[in-house]
């Protein structure tokens, strides 16, 4: 038996629409810049060569519906609305033409952002870890196994904030599709059941306040929704 100095951390779960089970989440991979009109907003010219990627702890996870404190050390807090691949079994060095044979499923995600801290590492070529790898800031709506709903390469994707909308597009106009992630991606890591893709978010991203309502949905998939409360 191993005795532990420090009590280990608790195991993070997502539940699964329909089912009593849970995915425990593994990792979380973010894909940067994955709709042209967003990079365009971002002020940065999209990459069509591969995709990149950041990383956000598994115990960031909030599940939808929650609240969640504004985060210390920014006055520009970001919703990034998303599609999220969840991983069902092994993956590495899979082609694109097999590659969502190992996909369990999607969930509606927010990649929440400090965006004056992100754009202040990049402006220093740094890492954008205190941007994005923000606590209770990987929101995660019900995952949808694949089984039921299939494998979405299209579909209305739409963020509305306190009622009135600011994201509004399509899966389609990912740059970077699903099978091509996943294939990219499987290239330099051993992908394992409950790892999370976060693909991307498209152009209308914004600053939240205090009290703001977050509402969003993408077709096919599910909802989600998360409300900001008071800073810590």
């Amino acid at each position: 038996m191993i005795e532990l100095l420090f009590p280990a951390p608790p195991l993070v779960s997502a539940p699964v629409r329909g089912r009593s089970e849970r995915v425990a989440i593994r990792r979380i991979f973010c894909v940067g810049r994955n709709y042209e009109a967003h990079a365009k907003e971002m002020g940065v010219v999209v990459d069509r060569e591969a995709p990149f990627y950041f990383t956000k702890a598994a115990e960031h996870y909030v599940p939808s519906g929650s609240t969640v404190p504004y985060p210390p050390g920014t006055s520009n807090y970001h919703y990034e609305l998303e599609l999220v691949v969840v991983i069902g079994a092994p993956a590495f060095r899979v082609a694109a033409g097999h590659a969502l044979d190992g996909v369990f499923g999607y969930a509606c995600g927010l990649d929440m952002t400090r965006r004056d801290l992100q754009f202040a590492a990049r402006e220093q070529r740094r890492p954008w870890d205190l941007g994005k790898d923000v606590e209770q800031s990987a929101v995660l709506g019900e995952i949808v196994p694949a089984k039921e709903i299939g494998h979405p390469r299209e579909g209305h994707i739409e963020l509305r904030l306190n009622g009135e909308t600011k994201q509004s597009s399509d899966l389609s106009l990912l740059i970077h599709g699903v099978p091509e992630v996943i294939a990219h991606l499987s290239g330099f890591y051993h992908l394992q059941a409950g790892d999370l893709i976060y693909t991307g978010t498209p152009e209308g991203v914004g600053p939240v306040k205090p009290g703001d309502e977050i509402a969003g949905s993408i077709a096919g998939v599910g909802t989600i929704a998360l409300t900001i409360g008071d800073p810590l």
